[in-house]
């Protein structure tokens, strides 16, 4: 009898070692991103779980107003990186009701911060045929009628960010679009998309998305202009995972993370 207590003590003590110097539970983030950061946080991403086999990240690249829907409707998200202030303000209680007019309560206290900065820039074709080297130049040839520029929808960041630069200027998008002057796109991926297959003579994009897609930058808008281009984070509190969330905002954040955004043109904040 006491061989047999014996084992049963040994078989205990195993187990409980086991357990204690075992391999971490498996854990799946999701991350909704701005599409504009797909490049950089795929890359980032990835480096992640090969130091973190026990953590699988899934990510959901969209415009900032699309996954703000998406995350409002009900969608698995522990993560919402928005390209826009505007987009995050709308899922926090904390901001301005002017903003946050639905009363949406979705950001987890204290976990948000602005992450990075980012530029809105003039792009063109490869060869530039339309002659375009600045935001003057485009002011004029939108004017003459002589030129296509791409932008995003009002509801995209990127888009927003094009109608501060064309009011800056006094031009009247919804004159410019009737007249044939305007095309759209639903994310910054789209408005790239077209210029790189200058199906418009011009695109009004972030600097990284010209950077990633090889196209040639002409001009870059002035905080006047369009205000800062500020990347928010946020752990949201509807997140089965908080803690293995804020442990991968804390990488992005990190000399690893802040390299790779770095290397296509995002000035890191965080």
């Amino acid at each position: 009898m006491k061989k047999w207590i014996a084992l049963l003590l040994a078989l205990v003590m195993a187990l409980a070692l086991t357990a204690c110097g075992g391999e971490e539970e498996p854990v799946e983030l999701t991350v909704f991103a701005a599409a504009s950061m797909q490049e950089t946080l795929t890359e980032i991403g990835e480096q992640y779980m090969k130091e973190h086999e026990n953590v699988t990240i899934v990510f959901n690249f969209d415009s900032s107003g699309t996954l703000k829907t998406q995350i409002q409707e009900g969608a698995d998200c522990d993560i919402f990186i928005s390209a826009g202030q505007k987009q995050m303000d709308q899922l926090d209680i904390t901001a301005s009701p002017d903003v946050n007019t639905e009363g949406l309560d979705f950001v987890l206290e204290d976990t948000r911060f602005d992450l990075l900065e980012n530029k809105v820039a003039l792009a063109v074709p490869e060869g530039n045929p339309a002659n375009i080297n600045s935001y003057d130049d485009l002011k004029a040839g939108l004017e003459a009628g002589a030129i296509l520029l791409a932008m995003g929808n009002s509801d995209v960041p990127v888009g927003q960010y094009t109608q501060k630069i064309l009011a800056y200027y006094g031009l009247d998008e919804a004159a410019l679009a009737s007249a044939g002057c305007i095309t759209y796109g639903g994310n910054v991926k789209e408005v790239t998309t077209q210029v790189s297959e200058a199906t418009v003579d011009c695109g009004i994009i972030y600097g990284t998305d010209a950077f990633s897609a090889g196209l040639t930058v002409v001009d870059t808008a002035t905080a006047e202009m369009c205000g800062q281009v500020i990347y928010p984070a946020a752990v949201l509190n509807v997140s089965k995972n908080p803690d293995a969330a804020k442990a991968f905002l804390e990488y992005v954040t990190s000399d690893a993370g802040k390299a790779v955004l770095e290397s296509v043109g995002f000035t890191p904040l965080g």
